[in-house]
Order: C-alpha cells, then sequence, then structure tokens
C-alpha cells in the first residue's frame, strides 16, 4: 500500500576521483564524478514543493492474450503499481495499442491519488481487454500531454510492452522519443520474450528510465511496485551534471558509469561560455557515478590548471535562473615522476573496463545472431574476463547461460549449443548494468 511518510528534499554532494598527474606533454585527463543525494521523495520536488505525476502504460495489444497470463499479470501489476501511489500523487493509467486510451480517470487530464481514486482506477484495469496492434509512440505522446496537464515538479512514466512496435515506423517512435525527451522520466519493461531489446532500452535510454526484461509476467507485480516505489523516492527532476572547461580543452566523453553505462556526450545543451549541461533525469536518496574525460593543452613540468570543473544544477522552482547544488574539480598537474604519471586510477579503471564490458556483450550478442561464432566466442569471452575481475558477479552469471566458461580468468569460454530465448534477452537487456567500484 501507499507510503504516507513525509518525504524530504535531497542534498546533493559530488565526489572527484582521478589521478591529476600527467607526463611532460601529457593531454588525457580522466575522473570518475561521484554524484550522491541523501534524503528525498515526492513532496514532489525541489525547495518549494509542487507535484509529482506518474502515468502507466500498459499494452493491451492482441498478443498480451497469448498466453492470458500476459494479460491478467499486467492488470495485477499495474493495480500493485496505483496501490504504491503516495497520497497527491498525480496519475493515469494508458491503454496502449496501435492507438493510445486513457483507461483512468479517462477524462483528458489525471487523477490525485487517494482511497477513492485508487480504488476506482482498480476498478477500471478489470476492463482491460487484449486487441489491436503496437504504436508505442502513440503511448508516450498521450502520456506527454497527460503530464503537461497539471503544474508538476516529477514528471514520470511506465511502460510495459510485450511485442515488437509494428504499427509504426522506427523514424516515427524515435519522433515521439524526441518529443518527450526531457519532459519526463520513464522506465521501460518487456514481458515475455517476442519484443525488440533494442526498442525498449532505446526508450529507456532516450528518457533517462530503467529497461529491464520480466520474462515470467508472475514477475510483474513486484517488479512494478519496486518501479513505482523508486520512484515515489524521487524529490528533484531535470538534474543537470554542467560541466565547464576553460579555453583550449576539449571534452572527450561524458558517461553515467553507475549503476549503469549511458554515453550522455551527444546530449549536451549549451550552458554559457565554455558550459554545457548533460541530463541525470530525477533524483532521490542514491548514488550515480560518472567518468568524464577531457585533453587539455600541453603543458610543461611543473605547471597545473583546472581541467574541467563539474557542478549539478536544477531548475528554480520560482522560475529563475538554475541554481547549483554542488560542485567539483578535475585538475591536471605535470610532473617528471614515472610512477606518479603512468599510476592509473582505481576508479577509472574499473569504469573503464565496465563500459568495455558493456560493449563487448552487445558486440558479442550481435556476432552470434549473425551466424559469426568466432567473433561472438572471442567478444563474449573477453566479456566473461573482464566481469571476473572486476567481480560483477550477477553479469557473470547471465554470461554463463549463453557460454560454458573453460577459464574465466584468460576469457577461454565455448558457446553453449542451445540458449534459452529469455537468458539471451535478459543478458542482453541488462549488458550496462555494472557494478560499483570497491573504495
Amino acid at each position: 500500500m501507499a507510503n504516507f511518510s513525509k518525504p524530504t528534499v535531497p542534498q546533493f554532494s559530488v565526489d572527484v576521483y582521478q589521478n591529476e598527474f600527467l607526463p611532460e606533454g601529457g593531454r588525457d585527463v580522466s575522473a570518475i564524478v561521484t554524484v550522491t543525494s541523501t534524503g528525498g521523495g515526492t513532496t514532489g520536488g525541489f525547495a518549494g514543493g509542487g507535484a509529482a505525476g506518474v502515468v502507466i502504460m500498459v499494452d493491451c495489444s492482441g498478443s498480451m492474450d497469448y498466453p492470458a497470463t500476459k494479460m491478467r499479470g499486467a492488470r495485477e501489476a499495474t493495480a500493485a503499481a496505483v496501490d504504491t501511489l503516495r497520497d497527491g500523487t498525480h496519475f493515469a493509467v494508458v491503454a496502449g495499442t496501435h492507438v493510445a486510451k486513457e483507461v483512468y480517470p479517462a477524462d483528458g487530464g489525471l487523477a490525485v491519488a487517494d482511497a477513492r481514486t485508487r480504488a476506482e482506477a482498480k476498478e477500471a484495469l478489470r476492463r482491460l481487454s487484449a486487441g489491436g496492434g503496437t504504436a508505442i509512440g502513440t503511448w508516450l505522446r498521450l502520456a506527454d500531454r497527460l503530464l503537461s496537464s497539471t503544474e508538476l515538479t516529477i514528471r514520470h512514466g511506465i511502460l510495459l510492452t510485450d511485442g515488437r512496435n509494428e504499427h509504426e515506423s522506427p523514424e516515427e517512435l524515435r519522433a515521439a522519443l524526441d518529443a518527450c525527451a526531457g519532459r519526463f522520466t520513464c522506465d521501460a519493461r518487456g514481458v515475455g520474450t517476442d519484443w525488440e531489446v533494442k526498442e525498449v532500452t532505446g526508450i529507456a535510454s532516450a528518457l533517462l528510465g530503467t529497461a529491464d526484461i520480466v520474462a515470467d509476467p508472475a514477475g510483474l507485480a513486484a517488479d512494478f511496485t519496486a518501479m513505482m516505489e523508486h520512484a515515489m523516492g524521487k524529490g528533484v527532476a531535470d538534474v543537470a551534471l554542467r560541466l565547464w572547461t576553460p579555453v583550449g580543452v576539449e571534452i572527450m566523453f561524458v558517461k553515467q558509469v553507475a549503476p549503469a553505462v549511458e554515453d550522455l556526450t551527444g546530449r549536451r545543451t549549451e550552458a554559457g561560455p565554455r558550459a554545457g549541461d548533460y541530463p541525470t533525469g530525477s533524483w532521490g536518496s542514491e548514488s550515480r557515478d560518472y567518468h568524464v574525460s577531457v585533453r587539455v593543452p600541453q603543458a610543461a613540468v611543473g605547471q597545473e590548471m583546472l581541467a574541467a570543473r563539474v557542478s549539478l544544477i536544477a531548475p528554480d522552482p520560482m522560475g529563475g535562473d538554475p541554481r547549483p547544488l554542488s560542485q567539483g574539480l578535475v585538475r591536471a598537474v605535470w610532473t617528471d615522476d614515472l610512477a606518479m604519471s603512468t599510476s592509473i586510477n582505481p576508479q577509472v579503471a574499473h569504469y573503464t573496463g565496465q563500459a568495455e564490458l558493456a560493449d563487448v556483450i552487445q558486440q558479442g550478442l550481435d556476432a552470434r545472431k549473425s551466424g559469426d561464432r568466432d567473433g561472438a566466442t572471442a567478444k563474449l569471452g573477453r566479456a566473461v574476463q573482464l566481469a571476473a575481475a572486476s567481480g560483477n558477479a550477477d553479469t557473470a552469471k547471465l554470461l554463463s547461460k549463453v557460454v560454458d566458461v573453460v577459464d574465466a580468468a584468460t576469457g577461454t569460454v565455448r558457446l553453449k549449443a542451445k540458449v534459452a530465448e529469455a537468458d539471451e534477452m535478459t543478458l542482453e537487456t541488462r549488458s550496462t548494468k555494472t557494478v560499483r567500484v570497491k573504495r
């Protein structure tokens, strides 16, 4: 049931981990930026308060009746999510087929969660039935309209699908994602094994949410409850990582590296002279790691410089300039001490390996699907080696369902002759999940 305890506003801190020492002429500087927020919950919003809104999008296409446990599981999961809504949260339920239809409150707006509206929503869910096609872009656009109908601080979607997006073109879905990006965050789930992993993960990536597989419909209720509890923990929306760099410094990349790998480099929006903002979405009580890589001008031994300043920025609820929440500094110092300049910071080394791990899993699975067994064996063997070296036990376990591990330390593996589709899809969906570095 709903948690009615009073939430708090998160407090942010920024910690920078790097080896700032470069050899004479050295130019490349890497740092891991750990952002931690403590406290939080749906007030929902920044110090001035505000409201939280959630739209649950449920696939009701014809395939949801095969087997019937999918539609039943979706109804039960959505009811469980509704029960988890905090009093005062604005919400709606959308039935998605080749069109999108608001199931509750069905008045073109959002309901406000309390005992009555939760009961009404669950009654409306009993009338959900399967029939029609799949056009996910229309679901997202309706969710965007609904979340725009009320003055909200936190705007979030939960999307469930069981099939491929067959009733609109990839370009139409991309256009919908582009239109919704930055307007609300969205967690996406695929139920069963007939959906397209890259579609579901692409939705979550574009809308700064999470993606996962629920192979057995019986697991939907627990997953939806956990997703909604996480959404109810959000206290600050539209937080950006702002990177300021001095003249002559080139930004190589900005990536989230924990709890999952997400390249933010191409999402930069300009924020004044030599400053740019990278979106991070909504925050509650949590911690995330970011890998920042910059290239500085050459300098002589003994010189030092500020290579970058990293700040957390949130919108002002009163409409003023965005306000800084916390900041950290990335430095460069040139030295002729070989031991100092060649030492790799443990955090940087760890997350460089985790990013490679995500890449080689995707490459290995793509090679396997295309029939390139040698390529798949090499890439997935490297993945096993990286997972073992970094202590990523969850990914190692998923890999062991796709390959037989001969020697994890050297990455020696054999492709399994037969792999369950759910196991392969789970590995692909969760390939970007990382393990935190031990400090």
